[in-house]
């Protein structure tokens, strides 16, 4: 999480700017999510408009004309006739701090927000200060940034409610510090990822980058299909269908043959669809990762006789350049229904019941349970993240997990139950919607599953690994809970009638801000006398003594 502090004099101004369309029309449903009780009261449940904004900064900055107090800051500028430096003091009494995610990491809810927001305002030492008077300030979210980072801004009045002024030495620092402990507490993705140094991975080139950033995208073709290819993979059955899922996906697919045959395929390459005019870029399966090479694939399917046969049709297909047209329809082609989400929840029960049996040493079948759990991340995180958020980043953590060395890998037990069914089901119907409850109880016996993993990890003594594990479970899969609970609410609200939902919204934000709904009354701070030594006077006592 990045921090972005400015200094200025005009709330009404900035306030107003906030509710607004934004300089490119980015802004939209601008509203607030947090800040002074007696604000949120009357504006915490409404779209934010201007007259709304103006009145919203009156009341911010009340403390400040009541008191006449004037703060500034110095502001430094070169004189375009004389050449000279010039410094002079400005209007500083506004505070105005912007808190931005990564835009990979996806966006949060508002009451993730909210908490996040208020910690970072109490940390601050604005508020929530019980030795000090609160300053008043209000935090405003409206849409993701050009760049597609989820944000919000917080602005605070520097006069406090008894006059005095907040403190804002040192302030860039501070607030520096203050969001790394806040990406600790929260669960949010630090500024330099820590799995990403501790674990070596295929490295982001800088020619990727800009490519990705040319089109708008907001991580590289790399990360893109290795999250469709473990999908696809932990979807299928078998070979052939993972072909056809792959090219129902949209992928490009090409089959590396044997040399001098086509019937024996021993590699793969996938490509995201390019602009017009342009040339696809090729990633070797083993380059995404090296779980995903065909061979390591295999090893996740049952060897049958006839399926060898069935994946050379569906690679011949390919090779003929017939789109997405499959050599025939699969079980990828059936129609699932929602309501089946709970009656799969018994089939990542059998997987987890049947880790409970694996000693923590058995690498190879680890691999194949880490393996399944980063696919269905994966294919979850492709139905519900606009942009790649915890569930993306989860599913490269957990891959982490299933990359052995040839000399430790080896096929998947047969007895080892198969969630295969059940990332199906993701692939096709969550949408994190209606459907939410099903979804979440779904997600809960994935997360007690997948610590399973995390125990087998810390049992071995693979403290790095399981650190990493235990973050993702921690922190990702957490912000995807606290995601579903927020549409569970807003579903059972949508059940009520208008004059029910505006007394439920009201009841929230009573019970989730500080202060009351009435304005804190202004009252001068008054200062203690104290004789030199830093204790009270006593009655009588002389204060030169």
């Amino acid at each position: 999480m990045i921090a972005s502090i400015s200094r200025g004099g005009d709330l009404g101004g900035l306030l107003a700017y906030l509710a607004g369309p934004g300089r490119s029309n980015e802004h939209t449903e601008q509203h607030l999510i947090a800040g002074d009780a007696a604000v949120m009261t009357m504006y915490g449940t409404d779209t934010l408009d201007r007259a709304a904004a103006t009145e919203i900064a009156a009341s911010l900055d009340a403390p400040r004309r009541e008191f006449g107090v004037e703060v500034t800051r110095l502001l430094t500028h070169v004189d375009t006739e004389s050449g000279e430096t010039v410094r002079s003091r400005v209007d500083g009494s506004v505070w105005h701090c912007s808190l931005s995610l990564a835009a990979e990491e996806g966006q949060l809810t508002d009451d993730r927000w909210a908490a996040i927001v208020e910690d970072f305002v109490t940390r601050m030492g604005f508020a929530g200060d019980n030795a000090r008077a609160d300053c008043r300030w209000v935090a405003v979210r409206h849409g993701l940034s050009l760049n597609g980072n989820d944000h919000v801004h917080v602005a605070v009045s520097l006069v406090r409610e008894d006059g005095t002024k907040a403190s804002v030495h040192n302030d860039y620092q501070r607030a520096m510090q203050t969001v790394r402990e806040l990406e600790q507490r929260h669960g949010l993705q630090p500024l330099v990822p820590v799995q990403e140094r501790a674990f070596h991975q295929r490295e982001e080139t800088r020619a990727a980058r800009e490519a990705a950033a040319r089109r708008g995208l907001v991580e590289v073709d790399a990360k893109t299909l290795e999250r469709y290819v473990r999908a696809a993979a932990t979807a299928s059955l078998d070979e052939a269908e993972f072909v056809r899922r792959l090219r129902r996906e949209g992928l490009l697919v090409h089959p590396r043959y044997a040399t001098g045959r086509d019937d024996v395929v021993t590699g793969y390459a996938v490509a995201l669809r390019p602009a017009e005019g342009e040339k696809p870029v090729w990633h070797g399966g083993q380059k995404l990762a090296r779980d995903l090479s065909l061979p390591e694939l295999r090893k996740g399917w049952p060897d049958r006789p006839d399926s060898a046969t069935e994946a050379v049709v569906e690679w011949r297909a390919v090779r003929r350049g017939l789109g997405r047209v499959p050599a025939r329809a699969g079980r990828e082609a059936a129609e699932l229904h929602p309501d089946l989400f709970a009656e799969h929840v018994a089939d990542i029960a059998k997987l987890r019941d049947y880790l409970t049996r694996v000693p923590v040493d058995d690498y190879a079948i680890w691999a194949h349970a880490a393996r399944d759990m980063a696919g269905m991340c994966a294919a979850w995180s492709r139905r519900i993240e606009p942009t790649p958020g915890p569930l993306a980043d989860a599913a490269r953590i957990l891959a982490r997990s299933a990359q052995l060395r040839p000399i430790e890998s080896r096929p998947r037990p047969i007895a080892m139950p198969s969630i295969a069914n059940t990332v199906a089901l993701v692939s096709a119907t969550a949408t994190a919607g209606r459907n939410a409850t099903a979804e979440l109880l779904l997600l809960r016996q994935f997360a007690v599953t997948a610590r399973s993993i995390h125990a087998a990890a810390t049992a071995a003594g693979d403290a790095a690994r399981a650190e990493q594990l235990n973050g993702a479970l921690r922190d990702r899969l957490r912000q995807v809970r606290d995601s579903y609970l927020a549409i569970e609410r807003s579903n059972a609200l949508q059940q009520l009638s208008p004059e029910q939902q505006a007394t439920a919204a009201r009841a929230a934000i009573a019970t989730s801000t500080r202060g009351g709904p009435v304005p804190t009354p202004l009252t001068p701070h008054v200062s203690v006398p104290t004789t030199r030594g830093g204790g009270p006077v006593r009655p009588g006592q002389d204060l030169e003594r």
